[in-house]
């Protein structure tokens, strides 16, 4: 009974064909992928909140009381080797505000290792192993189910499999008839069952849309695929860094700062200068401290300690704002600044990946941010399991449940616009090709295969 009043629909399209092969595109691109835009959405939410979870989780190490004034870096540093005297110092991090904690990053048995130190005191409020960190665990399982490269392609294929449901499912919502907003804009509430799980799936589904494309859109330029050859071609084509930061002429470097300190997705293919090596003693981290402070950098920054003679003092600032972000490379033995990259300096589509990454992550407005992005989350798991949950209603008993399959009448349109998105997201298209091949080779000669895809 079910099937003939689906046929009834379908026949009742205007472009009946079309319509078929849309919505059969929608059904298994969200059969396969809803489970992991799931996980993205729940790891995604619980991320928005990091900063209030980790002041929860970690208060004893952040927290500490003002007493006067706050001893040197060098003395914290010596406080740590005194606790770790074979460890080696990578990374100073002074607290941003007068009751923050100091972090010293240390590598100590082959382990990272990161302790905090009272700034007025010298002395350790305790260390934590980088691996230990909670909420460093779902920024990995939220970037690449904690599976490597292997986990990162498959969120990448998700999130751009995702615009497809989104185009196929807006067109599938668009009111092919004059009618009201009921079952549009908002559910219908007494039109049964039925009607109504239709609704609880496609209405949320267009409020979320936007949102949806948004953090979609700004989490791909984190991706290991797509995003590492979008950066090369922002910057290869002028809109990365300007040769105006560099003090002299830029450098000729095999390293990128992404090599050798955590920065800000514009300055990560930065190359990093050499210092040079005059027989000078290098530089005290407290001058560099005093630096930093010279300079207006957010109170936010790292300080990363260079290993090689060669080597320079990286500054790095991740604050809220994307307007406050700031790289500066520093000779070790002069204290030359050698380069000092900030917002301002980003070419347009530094700028607008920086304020999608800092929208994305739910600090650029704070609070207000937070909630928005973990409403946007709510929807997509409500749409995700929504869908599912009429699948499984309409789902016959030795059958897929899926859309017919339809002949290539009037859809010639949609499937130019599959290509095109399969060439925009390069994972698209070789998943396409994969279904593609799939379909010639091994469903068109299995019949019950065949049977069980509607094919």
């Amino acid at each position: 009974m079910e099937t003939v009043k689906e046929n009834t629909i379908i026949q009742s399209q205007p472009n009946s064909s079309l319509y078929r092969t849309v919505w059969r595109w929608h059904f298994y691109a969200g059969i396969i992928f809803a489970p992991f835009l799931i996980i993205l959405a729940v790891t995604g939410a619980i991320y928005l909140f990091k900063p209030q979870i980790e002041e929860v989780l970690y208060q004893d190490y952040y927290e500490v009381t003002p007493q006067g004034e706050k001893i040197p870096a060098s003395q914290q540093i010596e406080e740590v080797r005194k606790l770790f005297p074979d460890a080696a110092v990578t990374k100073y991090r002074p607290g941003e505000s007068a009751d923050r904690s100091s972090e010293i990053s240390i590598l100590s048995n082959q382990e990272a290792l990161t302790v905090f130190i009272n700034p007025y005191t010298g002395e350790s409020l305790g260390e934590l192993n980088s691996e230990d960190r909670i909420m460093d665990k779902i920024e990995e399982f939220h970037g690449e189910l904690m599976a490597g490269t292997l986990g990162d392609r498959i969120v990448e294929l998700a999130a751009c499999w995702a615009i497809v449901l989104i185009v196929t499912g807006i067109y599938l919502w668009l009111p092919k008839k004059k009618q009201s907003m009921a079952g549009v804009l908002f559910p219908r509430l007494n039109k049964g069952k039925k009607t109504f799980r239709r609704d609880l799936h496609a209405v949320p589904a267009f409020w979320v849309t936007a949102g949806m494309l948004f953090l979609i859109m700004t989490g791909l330029p984190w991706s290991g695929f797509w995003g590492t050859n979008f950066q090369s071609i922002a910057t290869n084509s002028g809109t990365g860094y300007p040769p105006s930061i560099w003090v002299g002429s830029a450098p000729e470097s095999t390293i990128k700062t992404k090599d050798i300190a955590d920065v800000p997705w514009a300055a990560e293919n930065l190359d990093v200068p050499a210092s040079e090596i005059q027989g000078f003693i290098p530089l005290s981290i407290d001058d560099v401290v005093s630096i930093a402070d010279r300079e207006g950098v957010h109170p936010s920054y790292s300080i990363y300690i260079p290993q090689e003679k060669t080597g320079v003092y990286t500054l790095s600032a991740f604050p809220p704002k994307a307007q406050d972000e700031i790289t500066m490379h520093i000779d070790q033995y002069t204290g030359a600044v050698l380069a000092d990259y900030r917002y301002e300096d980003y070419g347009w589509v530094g700028k607008m990946v920086a304020w999608g990454i800092t929208l994305h992550k739910g600090t650029q407005f704070g609070l207000m941010n937070q909630i928005i992005s973990l409403l946007i989350c709510l929807g997509i798991i409500l749409v995700a399991v929504s869908g599912f949950y009429l699948w499984l209603k309409r789902k016959p008993k030795k059958e897929m449940g899926a859309p017919k399959a339809s002949g290539k009448r009037n859809t010639k349109g949609f499937l130019l616009l599959l290509i095109g998105l399969g060439i925009l997201f390069p994972l698209v298209g070789l998943t396409l090709i994969a279904v593609w091949l799939m379909d010639l080779f091994i469903i068109r000669r299995i019949p019950a295969l065949k049977r069980f895809l509607n094919a």
